[in-house]
């Protein structure tokens, strides 16, 4: 089993102060709070600065809404406890990368509230090319396109061929899923709950962020670590419990705005739950996440033992499995403590509860 190096340099991260927040009982977690410690990258004081000023350049948010709700909204603050280790120019672009993922999360819901069909029909094209061809888009009139195809050089820059056919897939399968939510909105089709469970996984983008995971640890991972059991069961417990945590703290949001894609709505329609009956059951779900993403790490770490004890290749190939690990278990506390400060969830502070004032209602093309 190889484990070519990317091409980055080094970084280190360090814990970071436990925010003082106010966590409400139907959200709270104890054994996050507990047991699973926040930490930071050490570029983190750089990134709000640095996202700010690409939102403006790509105009992905009004001028006056970035300088009003940006920094407020913490979107760096995210990525910043996912992906310690990571070389500051990877983490740079992967936080300009979530922070476009949550500004084309709401121009699906924007163009869903409005209707229009036909503008959003013909963005999933668009990124499919830019995703394939970004050097052709990088002057597109729809500022979301043109950003994307910005970052994505940024992401995969450095890292090989496989790697980057395997991120491309991945992307490709998130965007038929965004259109797919789209469809159903229009229609107002709640899935039922494993359907939305499925779907969940690709408009989350479970496999991007676990794919990144890779370089930010300066390593590619054979498949033979990617496909392991254990491994999967650890990443796909981090990224289920960050899509039903996400799901648990929007729901106030999501059912003001009618939306159909949330875990809580589901339940609600198709298993006949009440508000406060399908509020306990995401709840429990999120936390049972966090029992087998633990379970999964304990096996994880028994076969890097082995792995670290055969020879110098095994032994580099456990460490890199650790460091990818590692960054799994950091999901948890930074999405947690993410929910809780950041302005994208206030909805009792909003003018109205169905409109996030930091969205824009025009459509894309400039």
């Amino acid at each position: 089993m190889s484990v070519p190096a990317f091409s980055h340099s080094a970084a280190h991260a360090g814990p970071a102060p436990q925010a003082a927040v106010s966590v409400p009982p139907a959200l709270s977690l104890p054994v996050i709070e507990k047991q699973f410690i926040r930490r930071r990258h050490d570029y983190w004081p750089r990134l709000q600065e640095k996202t700010r000023a690409w939102l403006l350049e790509k105009r992905l948010m009004p001028e006056e809404k970035v300088y009003r709700y940006a920094d407020g909204l913490r979107y760096t603050d995210l990525v910043a406890g996912y992906y310690l280790g990571a070389p500051d120019e990877l983490l740079a672009a992967i936080a300009d990368f979530s922070t476009w993922f949550f500004a084309w999360d709401d121009r699906h819901d924007r163009d869903a509230v409005h209707g229009r069909a036909d503008a959003w029909r013909r963005l999933g094209p668009r990124l499919h090319q830019a995703l394939d061809s970004p050097a052709s888009h990088l002057d597109h009139p729809d500022p979301l396109v043109a950003a994307f195809a910005d970052v994505v050089p940024r992401l995969t820059h450095g890292c090989g061929p496989r790697w980057t056919a395997r991120f491309s897939a991945h992307f490709h399968e998130v965007i038929r899923a965004y259109d797919v939510e789209f469809e159903n909105r229009l229609t107002h089709t709640i899935p039922p709950v494993d359907s939305y469970v499925e779907l969940r996984r690709l408009t989350f983008a479970h496999w991007i962020w676990i794919d990144l995971l890779e370089p930010a640890s300066r390593c590619e991972l054979p498949a033979a670590v990617r496909k392991n059991p254990a491994y999967r069961r650890a990443a796909l417990a981090t990224q289920d419990f960050s899509a039903w945590y996400n799901d648990l703290c929007s729901l106030p949001k999501e059912l003001a705005g009618d939306e159909v894609h949330n875990l809580g709505i589901s339940l609600i329609h198709h298993e006949g739950l009440s508000l406060e009956s399908a509020v306990a059951e995401v709840h429990g779900r999120v936390s049972n996440c966090v029992t087998e993403f633990m379970a999964a790490e304990k096996d994880v770490l028994r076969l890097t033992a082995r792995w670290a004890g055969g020879s110098e290749q095994g032994a580099e190939l456990a460490a890199a499995t650790r460091d990818c690990l590692s960054n799994m278990r950091n999901w948890f506390s930074s999405v947690y403590w993410f929910h809780h400060e950041s302005g994208r969830y206030r909805v009792e502070s909003w003018d109205d509860r169905a409109t996030p004032p930091y969205v824009s209602d025009q459509a894309g093309e400039k």
